[in-house]
C-alpha cells in the first residue's frame, strides 16, 4: 500500500496536529524524506513525539521505516533494467498478462481516490481558455506529449510541442504570453528544466496543469492545476502509462464538454477537411 493510500485509510483517526503534519508530507515530500521526525515536527510547531506517533498510526514500526517508504514513493531512482527485473520476480501463478491487467485495472479503479470532475474540469476550463497550449514531457511521458499534441490540434488549438535542450526551451518559451498555458507531464521524478519552465509561466501570468504519478506534490514549483494518481505496478518495478493516459482522456473529454463550441465545431471542421483531402 502506497503512503498516500495509508493516509487516506486511516484519515478519520487522525489528529488535527496529524493532518497538518501530513499535509507538510504532500507539500515538501522530499524535505520530509531526507529529513527527521524532529525537522518535521519543527515545521507545524508540534512535539517530535507527534511525528512518530502519526507514523504508527500508519503501519509503520518506526518513523525512519516511514522516512523510507517516502523516500521509495516519492525520490526512487531505479534504473530501468532492475524496474524490469523486479517486475518479473513480483509475478504470480497467475501469469505474466493476467497480473498486469489486475494492476491496471486495480490502478484505474484508484484514479477516484485521487481526481474528480471538479479538478479535471477546472483543469480543462484552464486549457480551453489558452490562446495556444505549451506541452512538456520527458522520457517516456513524451508518447504522452504526442498524443495530447494531436488531439489539441484537432479540437482547434494551437499547440507548442517544447523539445531540445535548455536553449531551445527558451527559444520556444520565447513567445509564450499571460493569455497561454503550459501542459506538463512528471512521472518518476522531477524533470530537468521543469522548474524553470513552470517558474516562468507562473511569472508571465500563463495557466499550469501537470499530470503526475505520486511524485505530483512534490513537484517545485507546484502547477496551478494538479491531475495526479498512483500508476499500476510499485515505484522500483515497471510502470505503464494507462492511468495518466486515462486522465488525459478525461480532460479531452472536459475540453469539450466547457467549450463545446471551441471543441466540437472544429472537429466537424476537421471531419469536412478529411473528405476533402480523401
Amino acid at each position: 500500500m502506497s503512503v498516500i493510500d495509508r493516509f487516506r485509510e486511516v484519515a478519520e483517526q487522525l489528529t488535527p496536529a496529524e493532518h497538518q503534519l501530513i499535509k507538510q508530507i504532500l507539500n515538501s515530500p522530499r524535505d520530509v524524506a531526507l529529513g527527521t521526525a524532529s525537522n518535521l515536527a519543527q515545521s507545524i510547531g508540534v512535539h517530535e513525539a507527534t511525528a512518530s506517533r502519526l507514523a504508527k498510526k500508519l503501519g509503520y514500526p518506526s518513523y525512519s521505516r516511514f522516512r523510507a517508504a517516502i523516500q521509495e514513493e516519492f525520490i526512487v531512482r531505479a534504473d530501468p533494467a532492475a524496474r524490469v527485473r523486479n517486475t518479473l520476480q513480483q509475478g504470480t501463478e497467475a501469469g505474466l498478462l493476467s497480473d498486469l491487467i489486475r494492476q491496471e485495472i486495480e490502478a484505474l479503479a484508484r484514479i477516484e481516490q485521487y481526481l474528480d470532475d471538479e479538478a479535471i474540469l477546472a483543469a480543462a476550463a484552464a486549457l480551453a481558455g489558452a490562446r495556444r497550449i505549451f506541452i512538456f514531457a520527458r522520457g517516456n511521458a513524451q508518447a504522452l506529449a504526442v498524443l495530447m499534441e494531436r488531439r489539441l490540434r484537432r479540437m482547434g488549438r494551437p499547440v507548442v510541442l517544447l523539445t531540445g535542450d535548455g536553449r531551445d526551451l527558451a527559444e520556444q518559451l520565447l513567445v509564450m504570453g499571460p493569455e497561454d498555458a503550459l501542459f506538463g507531464f512528471a512521472f518518476r521524478r522531477q524533470p530537468t528544466h521543469y522548474a524553470a519552465l513552470f517558474e516562468h509561466a507562473a511569472g508571465i501570468g500563463a495557466a499550469s496543469v501537470v499530470v503526475s504519478g505520486t511524485v505530483g506534490p512534490s513537484l517545485q514549483p507546484a502547477a496551478q492545476h494538479l491531475l495526479f494518481a498512483p500508476r499500476a505496478g510499485r515505484q522500483d518495478a515497471f510502470q505503464t502509462l494507462t492511468v495518466p493516459m486515462a486522465i488525459c482522456n478525461g480532460l479531452v473529454l472536459a475540453m469539450a464538454k466547457v467549450d463545446p463550441r471551441g471543441s466540437l465545431d472544429n472537429l466537424e471542421k476537421l471531419g469536412q477537411l478529411i473528405d476533402a483531402f480523401e
